[in-house]
């Protein structure tokens, strides 16, 4: 790293975590990265996933970072929610009328039900990957307008479950 400051970039990246390694190894390794990256540069994470671990990244230095994981498990069926991590596969939702999220305030869980969202994915309807995709983003949007929201106030970041949605 303090080579790479010499050169002086624009931003810093960190890659090749969160594709396998124990999470207490990642966390040894942004501990030991992140606070040698210029606080003044954008410090970019590839890769990085779930709402827990964007939230723990940030509140270890980390400005930015991307990940195809909402996409790719809304494809599978699994929705991120604030009552925890949903697989809308499952037979329990199949006469489900309730929300998806009943905190949630995207169009979404606005308009349709855990039972119709099952419904669609068991019936291989691409409206279902579409319907999750939107929900899983709004979530992720969610999470880091939360995660602002800390930041501003001064706190530490916490994921959209640990709080109440407006």
């Amino acid at each position: 790293m303090e080579e790479l400051k010499n050169i002086g970039f624009d931003g810093y990246a960190v890659g090749g975590l969160a594709v396998g390694e124990p999470k207490d190894e990642r966390r040894r390794i942004l501990a030991h990265l992140a606070p040698r990256m210029p606080p003044e540069r954008p410090r970019y994470l590839m890769g990085m996933g779930t709402p827990e671990d964007i939230v723990e990244a940030v509140a270890g230095g980390i400005d930015m970072m991307d990940c195809v994981l909402p996409t790719r498990a809304a494809r599978h069926g699994l929705l991120f929610t604030s009552e925890g991590r949903v697989s809308i596969k499952q037979a329990k939702y199949a006469q489900d009328g309730n929300p998806l999220d009943p905190s949630c305030s995207c169009r979404v869980c606005k308009r349709y039900s855990r039972a119709y969202l099952r419904h669609l994915y068991a019936s291989n309807e691409v409206l279902a990957q579409v319907l999750n995709t939107i929900h899983n983003l709004s979530f992720y949007l969610d999470t880091m307008r939360a995660v602002r929201h800390s930041i501003q106030l001064g706190e530490r970041p916490r994921i959209v479950s640990e709080r109440s949605r407006a």
